[in-house]
């Protein structure tokens, strides 16, 4: 649980640290106009600091971690975000600086996404292993119907 606690809180200092440094490089460029450097900052936010959060309230939950399925989903999505988001740092401040941003970019971002997305599926195959198939001593509570009249 404390590699989720960590890893939301990195991302929460990373989120903060990527808004400052967008504001501060637009401003000291005079630059107008739209770039990736703006969403860098919701993208660690949410996706590292709230995902992390989530998979820890999970981790509470469901025992999770200390598991190899913990451990390679928790690379793997670490690992899609490093990629996405250092792309996007790249795009965004190449559009800033007014230099050609080479193609092979969008493609590596692309790539980030299926590692996000590999490691996205490999925490819910996780949880469902944990979460138990629905009917057999599962924990699901069954509908409850109001009386009628």
């Amino acid at each position: 649980m404390r590699k989720s606690y960590y890893a939301a809180h990195t991302y929460m200092i990373l989120g903060v640290i990527s808004g400052l440094y967008y504001r501060e490089f637009t401003k000291a460029h005079h630059f107008v106009g739209d770039t990736q450097l703006a969403v860098v900052h919701t993208h660690l936010l949410a996706l590292g600091m709230l995902g992390f959060l989530i998979v820890l309230a999970l981790d509470k939950q469901f025992g999770l971690s200390g598991t190899r399925q913990f451990t390679a989903f928790f690379w793997c999505y670490n690992a899609g975000i490093a990629i996405t988001v250092s792309m996007m740092l790249v795009r965004g401040s190449g559009t800033v600086l007014g230099s050609r941003v080479p193609e092979a970019v969008s493609w590596i971002a692309g790539l980030g996404h299926t590692v996000l997305t590999v490691g996205l599926i490999l925490l819910f195959v996780l949880l469902g292993k944990r979460i138990g198939p629905a009917g057999k001593g599962s924990a699901e509570p069954e509908a409850v119907t109001a009386p009628v009249g």
